[in-house]
């Protein structure tokens, strides 16, 4: 199948309310065109020289989404391209994308990550130490940072009352400060989850942003 028959398979298991981050990492242009042309205008790169070569050579109506692990000393470079960072795990990285997005006038949408799932080496928040951190001082304390909800992964595994078990409790946190901290916030909406294996399970328990690759584009191609 083409990048466009694939696109539109799922899609016709996507609700209207649900937005498609098709995944380009380790993905040509020619395939983000591909993508492109079918419709499509959300992207997500984990590599942040990979974003900066491929962006300039991409229609400017593309919105960049960072879905990997950033570094610190990577988000510089990042921050001027990017509409949405997915993958907030640490404080360290909330201060640099704070003075980075100072430093150019802009105001940087990002989600926070929470990490559910039984896997060490997933990063991120628990959902008490994000609960605890979010307070209204913390929140104002970084005016170029809009927070626009939370991210997470469940664990990979075939178990599906486990993967349903993780992506509740993401979906717990998110209401939990949307009705505390974030009460009356019409910017925190997003609850990023779901992936090409699970976005199906992902959407039913209340994901808005689903990031799929492989079942776009296939397997990695460098």
């Amino acid at each position: 199948m083409s990048i466009k028959d694939n696109l539109i398979s799922i899609h016709s298991h996507i609700p209207a309310d649900v937005r498609l981050v098709c995944v380009s990492k380790f993905h040509p242009v020619e395939a983000i065109r591909e993508a492109y042309d079918a419709g499509e205008r959300f992207f997500g790169e984990s590599r942040p020289q990979e974003l900066v070569q491929k962006a300039p050579l991409l229609p400017n109506d593309i919105e960049w989404h960072f879905i990997g692990n950033l570094q610190t000393n990577k988000v510089k470079m990042v921050v001027p391209h990017v509409s949405l960072i997915h993958s907030v795990s640490n404080t360290r990285l909330i201060e640099e994308i704070e003075r980075c997005a100072a430093k150019i006038d802009k105001t940087q949408d990002i989600l926070m990550e929470l990490h559910v799932a039984k896997e060490d080496s997933k990063q991120g928040f628990s959902p008490e130490e994000l609960c605890n951190l979010l307070t209204p001082d913390f929140i104002a304390s970084h005016p170029h940072i809009r927070i626009c909800g939370v991210m997470g992964m469940a664990s990979l595994t075939d178990d599906t009352l486990l993967i349903n078990d993780e992506f509740s409790l993401i979906k717990r946190t998110f209401d939990l400060l949307k009705d505390s901290v974030f009460a009356g916030s019409s910017h925190f909406r997003e609850i990023s989850m779901g992936m090409s294996g699970d976005y199906i399970q992902a959407i039913s328990c209340g994901s808005t942003l689903v990031r799929i690759g492989t079942s776009i584009f296939g397997e990695r191609q460098y």
